[in-house]
């Protein structure tokens, strides 16, 4: 989630493979660009300072009009560019839902020339690129899998608290100004994954951190003992209920957490979906603060287990 070094020459770009199904058959989108007279899967670059899953939603809704919910990774493609440079492109599954083709904004301009809903198989004569092909075909493994409408728990550790110096309760301790700065800047990229619900801990630090997001999204914030890093040293948490139900409920979340509550929730987000232990789920739970994971699911079969883990750095 890092912007990319100025000094560095790689040009880093983002993209979406856009599917929806038409009379019951997978179609995705593609692109007819008006300069270079192609067919690409819909991508673009990062602006300064931008997270790659905010690039890869701004640009699908710049080529195309259309609103998108990040789904699964599909992998990265290197190519070297005319000039010498390396390109290196992010992409993501994201389905279009019939109210995003409602309120589509595209018409014919000086970069693309047309949209087009096409079959996988004839997207794969269709795209110019070998590298285009790739990703569909990362894409399209997953659909022979039976796995394509997803849903995320995303795990966010709160921002940078001010240290414990004895005095009051811990749980009261409030962000630090760097505390404050990130809780502001993660909103634009948990915003790519459009969460429908916010779950945190109690704790003041907690709270501040989701509340950015919660006054973005207009989503109330859902307090809750029951992640709270006082109750995990108490024995009170009951992390296995929390991470139960949102299972259960296959919408797209974020929980707000502790560092030493993380392990927890990841723990149990395997068991619930009959995921086997693994360095992913740890490396998933060492956060640092402002940072978070991204765990992708069915939404048809949860227990299939854990599609994809995804971590983010915090920008600042």
């Amino acid at each position: 989630m890092s912007s990319t070094p100025a000094a560095d020459p790689t040009v880093y770009a983002a993209g979406a493979v856009c599917w929806r199904l038409i009379e019951g058959r997978m179609h995705v989108l593609l692109i007819h660009r008006t300069v270079h007279g192609d067919v690409t899967i819909p991508k673009g670059k990062v602006d300064p300072g931008e997270s790659l899953p905010r690039t890869a939603v701004r640009e699908v809704a710049e080529e195309t009009g259309l609103t998108v919910a990040l789904g699964v990774p599909l992998g990265i493609s290197h190519y070297d560019m005319p000039d010498g440079r390396t390109k290196v492109v992010h992409y993501w599954a994201a389905e279009i839902t019939p109210d995003a083709i409602r309120r589509s904004t595209f018409v014919p301009n000086g970069e693309v020339a047309a949209i087009e809903w096409v079959t996988i198989k004839k997207a794969r004569t269709y795209l110019s690129y070998p590298a285009d092909v790739e990703i569909l075909e990362a894409f399209s493994a997953l659909v022979d899998a039976g796995i394509t409408r997803t849903f995320a728990l995303i795990a966010l550790r709160h921002g940078k608290a001010v240290a414990r110096n004895g005095e009051g309760p811990d749980s009261k301790r409030p962000l630090t100004a760097r505390g404050v700065r990130q809780a502001a800047s993660v909103v634009n990229t948990l915003m790519a994954w459009q969460p429908q619900r916010i779950i945190s801990s109690t704790a003041t630090r907690c709270v501040t951190t989701v509340a950015p997001l919660a006054a973005t999204t207009g989503i109330p914030i859902k307090q809750t003992d029951l992640i709270s890093q006082d109750a995990l040293e108490s024995g009170e948490a009951d992390v296995r209920s929390v991470i139960g139900k949102r299972v259960r409920s296959r919408k797209t979340a974020v929980l707000c957490s502790h560092g030493p509550v993380l392990p927890e929730i990841m723990r149990e987000i395997g068991l619930a979906t009959g995921s086997t232990p693994n360095t992913a789920l740890s490396d998933a739970a060492a956060l640092e603060t402002g940072a978070f994971s991204v765990v992708h699911l069915s939404a048809e079969n949860p227990s299939a287990g854990i599609i994809a883990i995804e971590r983010y750095a915090p920008l600042l």
